[in-house]
């Protein structure tokens, strides 16, 4: 990687432009790149992820030190500006000089001579000023104060105001700006937790162990997955302890057959392949074939035998499924803002109809997942969001709708882990209340 601050600009520019998200193009430049040396591309990364993850508040400060505002410059004149500032504001390793005079350099090289100027005048009056920026007065207008400091659009700290309280909301919008550690579910089949983590440390890795599951480990410090061994021999994949806990908590037991309905990249059909013991099956489905080759990915990397791969519209019913399955996952599509901390471009994307949308696709697939369920049997339903239509609201309907009986969580979850709604069969985490990410999780029980 010649330069990782050229490398950041183009994708900022993507990203600025809308040709792309972010985290799939970070993670085309980190492949591409994957022998460069760590440094450059933690650099790279650091300062890609952490402009996008800061934009609401770098725009403030910089329309509040430039003469013209950032929404009328040309996108990589834009672009410049918010990764200098971001350097200058968080990157306290980083000179300002070097900040300014690097994004003096790329403006030249990019053919805008004429406006260097300008990007060099505009950052170093942000140098200067840094410790005496005019931020908004929280007594005033406390939406505000909390969109700017946590860089989070207006619309969104209103719309969790009207659900939870705002100290609530600010611990959330602070969670979603923490540095992320990464969480890996280590397959019991394979060894388990123990031999993992006695490898991570012989390799360096800090590793902590999780807090809501015995099979899932934290770890940070590392360059690439794909340089671990225990990740490559695919004793270990990637799945926060929220999606772990949703597929524990569905129960699947050996001799079963388990259909999850959305699956891709297949995390929890593999953690509860895992847990069967390789006896009984896992209907692993999603939409696309792209979605379907990661399911594959995995499952061939991890050598777990008891799944098998379909594509299938969630949509349409499947009347060769029946009432067949003792358990069905239903993990639908959602607007994601419980995982807003992990992919940024979520919170600049979301809007309200929208979610209103998602809301009746995921009635659709639901009435259907209902029909699966063998009498007895289990449908699960969870999110990766936090908004209570997609969530509570349509765990409700599906209830009603179906008749089926919501199961009482409480004897199935950890001990420190409470909720006053688990009696009812469901329980919402929420980033920076528990330790994981926002999700949903709902039981229902055929009777």
């Amino acid at each position: 990687m010649e330069n990782p601050r050229e490398q950041a600009l183009d994708v900022l520019i993507k990203v600025d432009k809308k040709e792309e998200l972010s985290h799939i193009i970070i993670g085309n430049v980190l492949e591409k790149y994957q022998l460069s040396p760590k440094r450059d591309r933690a650099f790279f990364t650091r300062l890609t992820e952490g402009t996008l993850e800061r934009l609401i508040t770098i725009d403030y400060v910089i329309d509040q030190f430039s003469r013209t505002k950032l929404r009328k410059c040309r996108p990589l004149i834009r672009s410049l500006l918010r990764m200098g500032t971001y350097q200058i504001l968080y990157m306290d390793q980083v000179p300002d000089s070097a900040a300014c005079n690097e994004a003096v350099k790329l403006a030249k090289k990019r053919g805008f001579s004429r406006l260097s100027g300008f990007v060099n005048g505009v950052l170093r009056n942000i140098s200067r000023n840094k410790d005496h920026i005019a931020w908004p007065d929280q007594n005033k207008d406390k939406n505000v104060w909390l969109s700017v400091k946590y860089s989070m659009p207006v619309w969104l700290i209103e719309f969790f105001r009207e659900t939870y309280d705002a100290e609530t909301v600010e611990k959330m919008a602070a969670s979603f700006l923490e540095e992320k550690e990464t969480t890996l579910c280590c397959l019991k089949t394979r060894g388990g937790r123990e031999p993992v983590k006695k490898e991570f440390l012989e390799e360096g890795i800090h590793v902590r162990d999780g807090i809501l599951c015995d099979e899932a480990l934290k770890i940070s410090g590392y360059d690439s997955l794909y340089r671990l061994s225990a990740f490559r021999e695919g004793k270990c994949f990637v799945q926060d302890e929220s999606s772990m806990l949703a597929a524990s908590l569905a129960g699947a037991r050996a001799g079963q057959t388990v259909l999850d309905l959305c699956s891709a990249p297949g995390g929890k059909a593999m953690y509860m392949a895992d847990q069967m013991n390789g006896e009984g099956i896992v209907i692993a489905r999603d939409l696309t074939e792209e979605k379907t080759d990661l399911i594959e990915e995995n499952i061939e990397r991890t050598e777990l035998e008891n799944i098998r791969v379909e594509a299938a519209d969630a949509r349409e019913q499947d009347k060769d499924m029946l009432e067949k399955a003792d358990v069905v996952l239903a993990d639908l599509p959602c607007s994601g803002l419980g995982i807003m901390g992990r992919k940024n471009d979520i919170k600049y994307n979301a809007d309200r109809e929208q979610m209103k949308e998602l809301a009746i696709l995921q009635k659709k697939i639901l009435k259907n997942a209902a029909s699966y369920v063998k009498p007895g049997g289990v449908l699960l339903y969870s999110t990766c969001t936090i908004n209570p239509e997609e969530n509570e609201e349509n765990f409700r309907w599906i209830r009603e709708e179906s008749g089926f009986e919501p199961e009482d969580l409480r004897p199935l979850l950890p001990a420190d882990l409470k909720s006053d709604t688990a009696q009812d069969g469901y329980l919402q985490l929420l980033p920076g209340i528990h330790p994981c990410d926002g999700f949903f999780i709902g039981k229902l029980r055929r009777v």
